[in-house]
């Protein structure tokens, strides 16, 4: 499932991310990446928006993408 984003809904996102407490003083899983928790989402979602625009598919600020996991 693809939720497209506003610029303004990213930005209600990106403070969403500061004032959640578990995501102030770094991610659990860091690995290699440096950046700050909010950085990292928000690249993430513009990278997906930037897929679908190379799609054809219509053109947004970021999409914030989801994935169904089927437990066994």
């Amino acid at each position: 499932m693809a939720v497209p984003i506003s610029p303004e809904e990213l930005l209600k996102k990106r403070m969403a991310i500061f004032r959640h407490q578990s995501q102030k003083d770094g991610v659990v899983f860091q690995g290699d990446d440096s950046r700050e928790f909010w950085q990292r989402s928000e690249d993430r979602n513009e990278e997906t928006a930037e897929m679908y625009d190379q799609l054809g598919l219509a053109e947004y600020e970021a999409i914030e993408g989801f994935r169904r996991y089927h437990f066994l």
